[in-house]
Parts: C-alpha cells; structure tokens; sequence
C-alpha cells in the first residue's frame, strides 16, 4: 500500500501567509524571505501534516516559530559580536582620556535595557523625532519618551557615580 501525501493548496494560503510575516517583521523584503523559508520547512516536514487538519493554521504556525527561530539566531549572534568586541577591547586598552571616556560612555550605553537603549539610539544618534522612533518600534509615543526619559537618567545616574570609581582606578599620567 502506498501512502498518498495530501495535496496542499499553498498558493490559496500565500496572502495570509504574507500578510502575517509582514506583521512579525515590519519589512517586505523580510517578509517574503520569512515565507520562503517557512514554506521550505513546511515542505521538508509535510508528513507532520495531519490529513484533515487546517493547514493554514500549520502554515501560519510554521511561519511564526520561523521568525522565532531567527530572531533567537539574530540575538545569539549579536551577543556573540558583542562578547567579541569586549574581547577585543580588552586586548588593546587606550591610553588616551577621551578613548576611556567614551569606553566608559559606551559600556554605560550598552547597560541599558534594550528597550531604552534602541529608543534612545534612534532618537539621539540616528536623528529621528520621537514620533517617527516610535513607529520605527512600534510603540505608542508616550512609551518612547518614557523609556527614552528612563535611559537618560540612568546614564545621568551611571555618570554622577563614574567619577568616584575613575578617581580609585585611572589616573592620567604626564598632563600638568
């Protein structure tokens, strides 16, 4: 006896499919990429497929651990190239006062939450206004200016504290 794979009507199914991936990743080239690779595991995995059941459910299922699993791969590499800098910066110390300072300012920068620090990078490094920082996060305005509110007083709160650490541990050497 052979078994008779059921017949799958994918292209029915690619305008929720689309629409969906547009919404987990706010870009349409991204989106496209998330529907491809779902649609390639659910074709590597179509003997998961129950006979009977609802397939866009599993397809949209398929779509939303495929954009789970590469946000999880996105962080892991991006905390792999940030150990790595540390490491780097670690090889290399600066002697000058300002390469310091501005480890300092970029550690204390880094600290944040994610949350502060990518609000507080999009308004203050890369220009944007508060409304357009916050449709760039997807995030009511007043939750940007908050957490925007709450990054700069923990970095005002890091920089009243730097001065007596930096007294007890750097000191510049030949300056008059």
């Amino acid at each position: 006896m052979k078994r008779s794979m059921p017949r799958f009507d994918i292209v029915g199914q690619l305008g929720p499919l689309r629409r969906y991936a547009r919404s987990l990743t706010r870009d349409g080239s991204d989106a496209e990429d998330l529907v491809h690779d779902a649609l390639v595991r659910a074709y590597e995995r179509r003997g998961t497929f129950r006979s009977g059941g609802n397939l866009r459910a599993w397809l949209l299922s398929i779509v939303h651990n495929t954009f789970i699993d590469r946000m999880r791969s996105r962080r892991s590499e991006a905390a792999r190239l940030e150990q790595a800098g540390y490491l780097s910066d670690g090889s290399a110390p600066a002697p000058q006062e300002h390469s310091v300072r501005l480890a300092q300012v970029r550690d204390a920068f880094f600290s944040l939450p994610e949350e502060q620090r990518s609000a507080l990078h999009l308004v203050a490094i890369e220009g944007l206004s508060y409304q357009q920082a916050a449709n760039a996060t997807g995030v009511p305005l007043g939750t940007l200016m908050s957490r925007i509110g709450r990054a700069r007083a923990t970095l005002r709160q890091m920089e009243e504290a730097a001065p007596a650490r930096g007294r007890n541990h750097l000191r510049i050497v030949g300056d008059d």
